[in-house]
């Protein structure tokens, strides 16, 4: 009995999946911002055992009102303990997890039952410095009173103006000043300079060293020896104004924002209105559990680190998109926001709600084979049912519109002179249907006729394909708009692509794609026109010579090129690595032969090499489509990691930062050596440029995670690379 060779390549295939790297999805640290917000002169800010977040401002105590992620809370008067009111608090600490204040006069605490309240005997104090519950370093501009129960243990005069004063384990005190620093034993009255240098902002005892802030500087870490050991200079921001050792880790606080500083040099920069509600940082402190406080010129932002594992990640964009990111059925962002109240969002149309529906409906379609959610299946029915509208709104025969709306006025639609009337009351249409929504209706509609085992839903989706895939050929590989004329870029026509010189990159991805979608219309249909067609696109016009051209190969247009030409190679189009590996699912899996697979395959990885330093989680997840052991597991989960679950976008600014290394003007837009996280990048989808430093829009919209996020999860998910 013979075997098959398609039934042999499919059985190597699985074997060589099985050495695929996967993902262990265990849990990880997700970091968030609780921001609260504020417009005082703030100083610093304490907890205690209660949870009760005191800010100390010049206009006395302050409280905070209930806040959580996405919804601010507000700082407000502190009326708990009325009669505080009448205390002129300079400063306050946390001591064994209790409230300590420092008033011009005295030590006190409503904790113990307010039994303590110790008066320090120092003028114009300005802070203290807690040894335990009952003793106190008090200090001002040059004097150090230390004191316990009640008692004046000394009284030290220093040298130089003090700025800050720290505890050296049991051994005594560092103060830090004008001048540098000084030694402080646990006995004596002796002031020991052991580093001077002005300029010092900022001291932390970390990891039992110094680590100094310095203005101009940088990070100065000391040895044991009080020698400098190394400074730090490559920071976000060199102008610091804190340093602070918080749970083993080194947090620099900055007029440019806050950052951690890991030993292996690695920092995570937390500014912008997604971290903090304004840059200029005044104090930086330990929080409940593993969060930590950043006070700010426009409030207090608790950054909470906490364990989630990227299934818990995926159930909250899940809820996220289902709360305020489906209009009539479409994945859709919210516009129109104050500031980033997301209470103050409406649903607006897109050019690309086709689009970005697709690649929501291929992740429902996902997320329901691997799990067989109901609600999996509503997502897809509703979003699918919202697909095929697009085709029925309009009277051309298998043209599907770019989106619909409800009549309304045309002003408050984007891009209004594109907009007809639907045949049905109260409804309008978009015309101009590009390249990038059919490649996507045909990636989501050959995703839930294969992994979707509904007969329904199937035939569905199998439908609206042929539909699309039918006006395609039979208007000589056009997209065809109610006016009987081309879209602008729904071609792709032979004389169209052929048109392009070879070095431009849409006569490779025009022939990639459409001969993706006619693999995919006739692996679903079996119709011979889809395969015909197929072949003669092969063999009249290099269709296949065209899509196996290395990514190498492609660059600007000569100087003699036509202006179309021209305006598409200016720089690398992010827009085309969408289209591409939204095109590849169908190119791939639905070849004709093995031997086109093997060559699809080729293209696929050689493509995803020059894609590799994106470190995009759909690129690198669909590269593993085609069993290679190389795709970039390790990016594509970092990428899924570090996505943030605030999805406003707030504007972003890494231009200044010092800590980058930046490379020199290419086609590509890379801008830096490494692509950073996207939790310090603007948000944006999979067909924008990650290397962008800047951008965002002030907090005026929200990204539904639909496209952004769920995509490359659910599809990891059902190509078993993420466990």
């Amino acid at each position: 009995m013979k075997t098959n060779l398609l039934t042999i390549y499919f059985l190597l295939s699985a074997v060589m999946a099985l050495g695929q790297q996967r993902h262990k999805d265990l849990p990880f640290t997700q970091d968030y911002a609780i921001k609260y917000e504020g417009n005082g002169d703030y100083k610093t800010m304490a907890f205690d055992r209660n949870g009760h977040v005191q800010v100390l401002s010049s206009d006395g105590l302050q409280r905070l009102s209930p806040g959580q992620l996405l919804v601010p809370g507000k700082i407000v008067e502190d009326n708990l303990y009325r009669f505080m009111k009448d205390k002129n608090i300079v400063d306050m600490l946390q001591v064994e997890n209790q409230l300590v204040y420092l008033d011009k006069e005295v030590v006190f605490s409503n904790a113990w039952a307010g039994k303590l309240y110790m008066p320090h005997q120092i003028t114009q104090p300005r802070g203290f410095l807690a040894v335990n519950k009952s003793e106190y370093l008090v200090f001002n501009a040059k004097q150090l009173n230390q004191i316990k129960d009640n008692k004046m243990l000394r009284s030290v005069q220093s040298p130089a103006e003090i700025v800050e004063v720290h505890a050296q384990g049991q051994q005594g005190f560092y103060i830090l000043t004008t001048a540098g620093v000084l030694a402080l034993n646990s006995t004596g009255n002796i002031l020991k300079p052991v580093y001077n240098k002005t300029g010092l902002q900022s001291m932390a005892v970390h990891q039992g060293k110094l680590v100094l802030a310095h203005a101009e500087e940088g990070l100065i870490f000391l040895n044991n020896q009080f020698k400098q050991e190394r400074v730090l200079s490559k920071l976000p921001s060199l102008k610091l104004n804190k340093v602070r050792s918080i749970d083993q880790q080194l947090w620099v606080g900055s007029k440019e924002g806050a950052f951690k500083v890991f030993a292996n040099g690695k920092i995570n920069y937390y500014a912008s209105k997604r971290w903090l509600n304004q840059d200029e940082v005044i104090d930086l402190k330990k929080g409940p559990g593993s969060s930590v406080f950043v006070l700010n010129k426009g409030g207090l932002s608790q950054l909470v680190f906490e364990d989630m594992t990227l299934a818990k990640k995926a159930d909250f964009y899940e809820k996220q998109v289902r709360a305020r990111h489906i209009r009539n059925g479409f994945n859709a962002n919210l516009f129109g926001m104050k500031n980033g109240d997301i209470s103050t969002g409406f649903l607006a149309d897109s050019d690309n709600d086709g689009l970005w529906t697709t690649m929501y409906l291929a992740s429902q379609a996902f997320r329901y084979a691997v799990t067989k959610s109901p609600d999996a299946l509503q997502n897809t029915r509703e979003s699918l049912d919202a697909m095929e509208r697009l085709y029925s709104i309009n009277p051309v025969k298998g043209f599907p519109a770019r989106t619909f709306e409800r009549t309304g006025h045309r002003d408050q639609l984007g891009d209004p002179e594109h907009w007809q009337k639907a045949p049905a009351k109260d409804w309008d249409w978009k015309a101009t249907t590009s390249s990038d929504e059919a490649i996507g209706h045909a990636f989501a509609f050959g995703v839930i006729a294969e992994v979707v085992d509904v007969p329904e839903l199937k035939q569905q989706a199998i439908r609206l394909l042929d539909s699309m895939m039918t006006h395609i050929v039979e208007n000589d590989m056009y997209l065809v708009d109610f006016d009987g004329k081309p879209t602008l870029w729904g071609k792709w026509n032979p004389a169209y692509v052929n048109g392009f010189s070879k070095n431009i990159g849409d006569r490779k991805l025009n022939s990639s794609n459409i001969i993706g979608m006619l693999q995919t219309a006739y692996h679903f249909t079996k119709k011979p026109m889809y395969k015909d067609k197929i072949m003669e696109l092969f063999n009249k016009h290099g269709y296949l010579e065209n899509l196996m051209r290395p990514m190498s190969e492609i660059g600007k247009a000569d100087a003699q090129a036509d202006d179309l030409s021209q305006l598409l190679s200016v720089y690398w189009n992010h827009s085309d690595d969408e289209m591409y590996f939204l095109g590849y699912w169908g190119l791939y899996r639905y070849a004709l032969t093995n031997e086109l697979k093997q060559q699809y395959k080729a293209a696929i990885l050689d493509h995803y090499e020059a894609e590799k330093p994106e470190k995009d989680a759909v690129w690198n997840i669909m590269t593993a489509m085609t069993g290679t052991s190389d795709f970039g597991l390790a990016d594509a989960v970092w990428y899924l990691q570090e996505y943030p679950l605030d999805l406003i976008q707030w504007t972003i600014k890494n231009s200044n930062r010092k800590d980058i290394e930046l490379l020199d003007k290419n086609f590509r837009n890379q801008y830096t050596k490494t692509v950073l996280p996207p939790d310090e990048l603007k948000i944006s989808r999979h067909n924008s440029n990650r290397f962008n430093m800047d951008g965002g829009h002030d907090g005026a919209a929200e990204n539904s995670a639909g496209d952004i996020w769920l995509l490359p999860y659910w599809m990891g998910k059902y190509l078993k690379v993420i466990e």
